[in-house]
């Protein structure tokens, strides 16, 4: 595609989100009128959903991205856009994962500048991984970029949540927050446990109690119930109705509290601080439920743990931060590993001791043990997350590797010395057709490919180990999908002309190239049969 000259990008659908957009500013007309002459009402918010509609299909009827030989111009409805192609230092794929099957991901242009600044285009866009028309003008803009400008890359980079290029602000705030959380939460645990020992302590006020002081002392408050109304969702209070409005017209209840008393009943009210604490009938007593200093302290606990995860996501990305930016990171499931084991004993901690936490000698030998093995757990996954590359010697993982498929050869059904690792083949080829396979079984017999971790070659379908030549191994990209791990690496392959990429884990990869590697020595060559 070298004669390309211009590349040209609109939005599909253009009469449609015209028509969208006129009825959005039908709606905001409507809604001006409306709230002029009638003020606010149902039909105000009406207009103002058709109004938010219009404008954003009006935004996206006026996109449009234009590729020429002098750059890169894009236009929307706020602001344009040109960049030249000696500044731009590299085409990359914006990709964005749907968070459910019936949301697809998304992929989008993204321009990577010299000065390091990113600049995302609203168009080409594309909702599907096999999009001709998305990858037509990709690799229009990738030949002018080449006749006109120094790529970085030889290929198409993918940046995506899973990548070093993904930036960390987002997990930073949200980390940030979780942490206000907890201390705000923390904050009121001392406020809330001496409202608690008051609440022990208080006693019946009597006739030569102060008025002053009456709000600290039990006051009990005789009630006939009217009627009851138990509603069935949580999230609407029951309530229970005084004969006579006295000595208050109606009391907030939970449904099983309303369910427990009936029209005619007397009760009795015991107040405190302002508050009915609890209403005491012939048969049951019901008492609202007031949040506890250890029921604050475990949501203080909760939200500190949750703020590990989004903080484990910054971590992990500025430790690779050297990386490509569409090679992606390991997983930060070590992390939150960690974080559960942390849970076990922190929360039972937190709430049988919310207050004694630095002076209550069971609590702090507790912490003490608990805080060892959290940082045990803290250092295995610290590990665990390291960036490991293709050729480093990790004897850890060769051993874990090895012993996973020893694991799996036990009780094969065809020999003893089968061994089946975790790897898949990323392209249909005919010994892979459709992506079927899941291991590689080498050893007892020749390398195959098979749905299954053993035992038994069943459904295996032997690898042409002769034909096939390794070209390079690297980590895994964001180009690879989101079916491989980010620990694993991808081999490079040449299968008779054809490209092939295999990912595994480093230990099992280095074991499996072997096999084409043994394949191509002169004894082999020598001896066929052998």
């Amino acid at each position: 595609m070298t004669d390309v000259r211009e590349v040209i990008c609109r939005p599909f659908g253009r009469r449609v989100l015209w028509f969208f957009a006129g009825l959005g500013a039908a709606g905001a007309g409507a809604a001006v009128v409306r709230l002029a002459y009638e003020g606010p009402d149902a039909g105000l918010g009406v207009g103002l959903l058709l109004a938010s509609v219009g404008g954003w299909a009006l935004y996206k009827a006026t996109a449009r991205v234009r590729a020429d030989t002098y750059g890169v111009h894009s236009w929307t409805l706020l602001r344009r856009r040109s960049v030249r192609w000696g500044d731009i230092a590299d085409l990359r794929v914006r990709l964005k994962y749907g968070n459910t099957p019936r949301v697809q991901d998304t992929r989008a242009v993204s321009l990577l500048l010299g000065d390091g600044r990113r600049l995302l285009l609203p168009l080409p866009r594309s909702w599907s991984y096999d999009d001709p028309y998305f990858d037509a003008r990709l690799d229009a803009f990738r030949a002018l970029h080449r006749l006109h400008g120094a790529p970085e890359s030889d290929h198409v980079p993918v940046v995506s949540y899973r990548t070093a290029g993904r930036g960390w602000a987002g997990s930073l705030a949200l980390c940030v927050l979780l942490l206000g959380g907890a201390g705000l939460a923390a904050w009121f645990v001392p406020s809330v446990a001496s409202g608690e020992r008051a609440w022990r302590s208080a006693t019946p006020c009597t006739a030569g109690t102060p008025a002053a002081e009456r709000d600290e002392c039990l006051t009990t408050l005789t009630a006939v119930i009217a009627r009851t109304d138990a509603t069935w969702s949580r999230n609407k209070s029951s309530w229970l109705y005084f004969v006579d409005g006295r000595p208050m017209e109606r009391l907030a209840v939970s449904s099983d509290g309303a369910k427990m008393f009936r029209p005619g009943d007397g009760v009795e009210l015991t107040v405190w601080r302002g508050e009915v604490r609890e209403v005491v009938g012939e048969r049951h007593v019901y008492r609202p439920h007031v949040p506890a200093s250890g029921d604050l302290a475990v949501v203080a606990a909760v939200c500190l743990l949750a703020a590990g995860c989004p903080g484990a996501r910054v971590l992990l990305r500025l430790r690779g931060r050297r990386l490509p930016d569409d090679e992606v990171l390991p997983s930060a499931l070590p992390f939150a590993g960690a974080l559960v084991g942390t849970a076990l004993w922190l929360l039972p901690l937190c709430y049988l001791h919310p207050t004694t936490l630095l002076t209550d000698p069971v609590a702090i030998t507790w912490a003490a043990a608990g805080s060892a093995a959290t940082v045990a757990f803290l250092v295995r996954a610290w590990r665990a997350t390291r960036v490991r590359t293709p050729g480093e010697n990790d004897t850890t993982g060769a051993t874990g590797g090895v012993a996973g498929a020893t694991g799996g050869s036990a009780g094969t059904g065809t020999t003893e010395d089968d061994v089946f690792l975790a790897a898949r083949f990323l392209e249909h080829t005919d010994y892979n057709p459709y992506g079927f396979g899941t291991h590689v079984v080498l050893g007892g017999g020749p390398l195959a490919v098979t749905p299954h971790p053993g035992p038994g070659r069943f459904a295996a379908k032997p690898v042409p180990v002769e034909r096939l030549a390794v070209k390079e191994v690297r980590r895994v990209r964001g180009s690879d999908g989101d079916t491989v791990s980010g620990g694993w690496h991808i081999a490079e392959l040449d299968d008779a002309g054809t490209p092939v990429r295999l990912a595994a884990a480093p230990a099992d990869l280095t074991r499996i190239l072997h096999e084409p590697a043994a394949a191509r020595t002169p004894a082999n060559a020598a001896h066929p049969d052998a």
